[in-house]
């Protein structure tokens, strides 16, 4: 089957759709139409052009939205605001920001990269978040007079934001960034509300709450909270002890102001992900659950809600497939070399303790192999001895030509090229069942050619340095 390209997504100025509460594909329906995926892509002659290639499934992409937008809109009062605005860190692709869109999901952008490409996908400015710890005056004036919303990490910003605020007109919402300071998960270098974290404004130093509290009563144009204690390896606890604290601050301010001038909370993202299993877990309903039980005022209509979740969208509906180039044996460990490794999952490489990724083997002919279990590292394509994607991974024994399945990747891992040995960007190919009950495919991003990759490392200004 020849793969096909198809646009279904409206254009930016007509109004979402409201979307049905649905469930997350069950873990058996989704390997299932994962395997079929691989066996159309290998049908479909992906990998004779490339020897690698990276899918991302629609359908789950939008079951997972609707799972989130559908678990907050059970629990908040009528008539409450929520904006669910993904972070674009986590799959910054223009298409997938465009599928997000029409789920009714926003972008939070950390950059003007991410910025430029929220707006390429036709996101609204109202429908966006500006989130980052260096932002320049530019980047806040240029937010400002577009009407994005702005989180203000640090005094110096807040002192930024008051002189551009004397000559703005009317603004839009302002909040800031609250480090709870309430500890770590198990990955420290994901866990942003330690007591020295680099974000926000810490809640608990000595004079913190009483300076928080007059700086926001100074400036009746500072409308919302945020807060976000990390991502990947916080328990779903200790993420809501952090929202717990900022509610707490809300009502503060509030109570010194004598009116409801906080009137938004954005309560971050970081929703854990599975990476054991085909099964989402935990899910947005167990993370509502949570944050009701920590926090039932959360959902009184109060205040206005914002989430920035991001890997726990994409990841589940992402898989890397990759052709077996050699296979070898040295010092007895059976080796599979591969063209999957560091450039796409970087975090695996270089923390496989903490980013461990399971490695799904199939045939040449894309059918799932079988036979007896071999311990095989899986390498990949890189010039160092660390890149490995796994170590004595129990698998049948693989052989060139064959090909590994690597899930779970659809967010930070091959969205987020790294461009160790100066090995091209795959192409991102979406995929989704046809009326006829074949997958069809959709080119997201293309691969990246040596012309492109000569282009980027300054072949245009080659004598520039003579």
């Amino acid at each position: 089957m020849a793969p096909e390209t198809h646009t279904a997504t409206p254009s930016a100025d007509e109004p979402d759709e409201p979307q049905e509460p649905q469930e997350p594909f069950r873990a058996h329906e989704a390997s299932a139409l994962r395997d079929r995926a691989v066996r159309a892509a290998v049908g479909a002659g992906l990998l004779d052009r490339e020897p690698l290639v990276c899918l991302l499934d629609v359908a789950g992409i939008r079951a997972s939205a609707a799972a989130l937008t559908g678990a907050f809109a059970a629990a908040v009062a009528p008539g409450t605001p929520v904006l669910h605005a993904f972070a674009v860190k986590a799959a910054p692709l223009v298409p997938v920001l465009r599928l997000l869109r029409d789920a009714g999901i926003g972008c939070e952008v950390a950059s003007p990269g991410e910025l430029a490409l929220a707006r390429a996908a036709g996101v609204r400015p109202a429908d966006t978040v500006l989130d980052s710890p260096a932002k320049t005056e530019a980047e806040l004036r240029e937010a400002l007079a577009l009407g994005i919303a702005v989180n203000a990490d640090n005094r110096q910003e807040l002192e930024r934001l008051d002189a551009l605020a004397a000559t703005a007109g009317a603004l839009p919402p302002v909040g800031l960034r609250i480090n709870p300071q309430t500890g770590a998960g198990a990955i420290d270098a994901l866990s942003t509300a330690t007591a020295t974290s680099k974000f926000g404004f810490p809640l608990r130093d000595p004079g913190a709450r009483a300076w928080l509290v007059r700086a926001c009563a100074d400036r009746p144009w500072v409308t919302r909270l945020h807060t976000h204690s990390g991502s990947q390896g916080l328990p779903l606890p200790l993420i809501a002890r952090g929202v717990r604290e900022v509610h707490a601050l809300a009502e503060e301010v509030n109570a010194a102001v004598g009116r409801r001038q906080i009137d938004t909370l954005d309560i971050g993202g970081g929703l854990p992900v599975n990476f054991a299993s085909d099964e989402h877990a935990p899910t947005y309903a167990a993370y509502v659950a949570a944050l009701r039980e920590a926090v039932p005022a959360l959902f009184d209509g109060s205040y206005g809600l914002v989430t920035e979740f991001g890997r726990s969208l994409l990841a589940k509906h992402g898989l890397v497939l990759a052709r077996v180039e050699y296979t070898k044996t040295s010092g007895g460990r059976p080796i599979a070399v591969t063209h999957a490794g560091v450039q796409l999952a970087t975090r695996t490489v270089y923390a496989p303790a903490s980013w461990p990724l399971r490695i799904l083997p199939y045939d040449a002919k894309g059918a799932p192999k079988s036979g007896p279990p071999l311990a095989q590292d899986i390498a990949g394509p890189a010039c160092f001895a660390g890149d490995v994607l796994a170590t004595a991974r129990e698998l049948p024994e693989l052989a060139p030509g064959d090909l590994i399945g690597v899930p779970d990747t659809g967010a930070y891992f091959f969205t987020a090229h790294y461009g160790y040995n100066s090995l091209p960007r795959p192409a991102v190919h979406g995929f989704a069942s046809g009326p006829d009950g074949g997958i069809r495919f959709s080119v997201a991003r293309p691969a990246q050619s040596l012309a492109e990759i000569t282009a980027e490392a300054g072949a245009g200004h080659r004598d520039a340095l003579l």
